[in-house]
């Protein structure tokens, strides 16, 4: 896809799953990738460009977009694609207010910060693309997922945001909104569930599989590309959606 050769690209929690298949796929595609997450084996790991931070801070955010900016240049894609899961989670009235704060810092503090950063240079060089990793959790609520549910409901609300105060300067956001993806994160929600009710982690993703009309789950693929293409300047007709990646399911 010839829309986003040589075009500047940070993609955060790009150590594994979505972000990970995300920052590849941009870079075969002839993207200049800087991948970020907290943990950096599995960034060096990717033979890209890359800065260790910390995204549920803004200290952290502002050196991952200037370590870009000054290895590669202007930032003219953004995926915002880090985040953290429920698994930890408990009903609303047992909710941690501390594991709240640390969702909400990471999961939309987070990604405000960047969008700050970055969408100021975006307007004033005419062009970007931003693009958020939501969940349909946003539409509709997984149980004791408090602090997830909101965060990525927040992400739409963001994401919108940013579609509208940017959309005169041909800068499109979006987010993509997956169903169950047997990310890492993903497989930590399973294997709590199948603790609390005492079942296997394999029957929680059979589960997970029904669904869905196809009988599956999403694969990370399918994300990424998703994702792909709202990278590209060929996107440049879609902004301020929340597109489902979720196989014809709404969970």
């Amino acid at each position: 896809m010839a829309g986003v050769e040589g075009r500047v690209a940070l993609v955060t929690g790009a150590g594994r799953g979505i972000g990970k298949v995300t920052a590849e796929l941009l870079a075969q595609r002839g993207a200049r990738v800087m991948v970020t997450a907290r943990t950096e084996p599995e960034l060096a790991a990717l033979g890209l460009d890359y800065v260790v931070a910390d995204l549920g801070s803004r200290d952290g955010c502002e050196n991952a977009v200037a370590k870009t900016e000054k290895q590669l240049g202007p930032i003219e894609i953004l995926v915002c694609n880090h985040g953290i899961g429920s698994a930890h989670e408990r009903v609303i009235w047992e909710l941690d207010p501390l594991l709240w704060d640390e969702t909400i810092n990471v999961n939309l503090n987070g990604p405000f910060h960047l969008s700050r950063l970055v969408v100021k240079g975006m307007v004033k060089r005419g062009y970007g693309r931003v693009v958020f990793t939501s969940s349909t959790a946003a539409n509709v609520a997984e149980k004791a997922s408090g602090a997830y549910n909101s965060s990525k409901s927040g992400l739409l609300g963001l994401m919108r945001s940013v579609a509208q105060d940017g959309g005169l300067y041909n800068v499109t956001s979006n987010a993509v909104l997956p169903g169950w993806v047997r990310t890492e994160m993903a497989e930590r929600s399973a294997a709590a569930e199948a603790e609390r009710r005492g079942i296997t982690a394999d029957e929680v993703w059979s589960e997970r599989a029904r669904m869905y009309p196809p009988g599956r789950v999403i694969t990370v693929r399918e994300v990424a590309e998703v994702i792909g293409f709202l990278a590209s300047e060929e996107s440049s007709g879609v902004s301020g959606e929340a597109i489902s990646v979720a196989l014809g399911g709404t969970l």
